[in-house]
């Protein structure tokens, strides 16, 4: 699941919200190719939205960052007819002023949702409005039953593991050890988290492996991503995944074509300290840059290649293909795989005001699509 670079806009997370939009109106989407697999499951016009999970029942559900709005379902579940329900209540969705004390109690800016092998759902919130800063006492990772749509555990992170300039971006669960896997985009780290004692663990902080590459031009839409000021875009250790048999937890940042890897006992092991676990490090080669990670039944690693509109995949014999190519994969993000399918979003990052000196070049719906998982 997938990060994002977010707009720099005024980030109050406080201020009143317009009910969000689901009409999938204004200028027309690029066509699908005639032979894309790619089948659309929702089009919401904003705000903007970039993760997605996919229950066993069938639900989808999405997450919707406060970056540059303020979405008022931050966490939802999005029904065929692109209406969304805040999830699991109002209450959760709520963030203003008159909750200000609560910030273990309400998504904040929720980054990554996540639906693990025994499908429970889980809800990243790295707590950080407008990436200005992580509200204090507000990281969290939450899971939520789907059966009964209640919250049954919430573990805070403290800011000794997610500082003020963090930003937990994506969770993988390791369900047979009680383990999570979280990548940490703001400073660059792994952050591992005991599920049954709920203590967390900051690991590798801006270790190579962790930290974006400013000398590529990293690029969507052929447009390079240069903010306002000038600067490259620099994004760190965002994609994640975990091998079938959860032995190894494959990363990448997001603007790097280097893939890595490490066993995920090594992590469990608090014995170990950063320069030992450095020396654990698989360096896998050459990938294509991209946002979100996930791997299939047979360990092939796929990928959102957003430079080129496309998803692709590494065999575990390290062979890159090309999966679907599509111009509708604006900013392809993050995946869902569910029921046999594989679902993702277009988040269209590089279209936000960030990227284009200020004004928002956004054309288009965002997108949740899914296609049969390739055998």
């Amino acid at each position: 699941m997938g990060c994002s670079a977010p707009d720099s806009g005024s980030g109050n997370a406080g201020s009143a919200a317009a009910a969000d939009s689901v009409a999938a109106a204004g200028p027309a989407a690029p066509q699908a190719p005639a032979d894309s697999p790619l089948r659309l499951v929702a089009a919401l016009r904003e705000p903007q939205f970039v993760g997605v999970a996919v229950t066993p029942d069938g639900r989808v559900f999405a997450n919707f960052p406060r970056w540059d709005n303020n979405p008022v379902t931050p966490v939802a579940i999005i029904s065929s007819d692109n209406s969304v329900k805040p999830y699991p209540d109002a209450a959760w969705c709520t963030w203003n002023e008159s909750v200000r004390n609560e910030p273990q109690k309400h998504w904040i800016c929720p980054q990554s949702v996540h639906a693990d092998k025994t499908g429970m759902l889980w809800v990243l919130d790295p707590a950080s409005p407008g990436l200005k800063g992580t509200v204090p006492g507000g990281p969290k990772l939450v899971r939520i039953d789907p059966k009964t749509d209640k919250v049954v555990q919430n573990i805070s992170i403290p800011e000794s593991v997610a500082s003020r300039k963090s930003y937990l971006n994506d969770v993988r669960i390791d369900t047979q050890n009680s383990y999570a896997y979280i990548t940490e985009s703001g400073v660059g780290s792994l952050v591992v988290v005991d599920l049954k004692s709920g203590k967390a663990r900051k690991l590798l902080a801006m270790h190579p492996s962790m930290m974006g590459d400013t000398t590529l031009n990293i690029k969507a839409d052929g447009h390079e991503m240069i903010d306002a000021t000038g600067k490259r875009a620099r994004f760190n250790a965002d994609g994640i995944a975990l091998s079938q048999d959860l032995q190894y937890l494959y990363w990448k940042p997001l603007t790097s074509y280097k893939l890595y890897r490490i066993k995920t006992e090594a992590l469990r092991n608090p014995a170990l300290s950063d320069a030992q676990l450095a020396q654990q490090i698989e360096d896998l080669g050459k990938v294509p840059a991209c946002d979100g990670m996930e791997i299939d039944a047979n360990n092939n690693l796929y990928m959102t290649a957003f430079e080129n509109h496309s998803i692709v995949r590494r065999t575990p014999a390290g062979k890159i293909e090309t999966v679907v190519q599509d111009p509708r994969l604006e900013w392809p993000d993050t995946f869902a795989f569910a029921n046999g399918s594989l679902y993702v979003t277009a988040s269209a990052i590089h279209k936000t005001p960030t990227w284009n000196k200020g004004v928002g070049k956004q054309d288009q719906p965002y997108s949740i699509f899914k296609m049969a998982l390739p055998k």
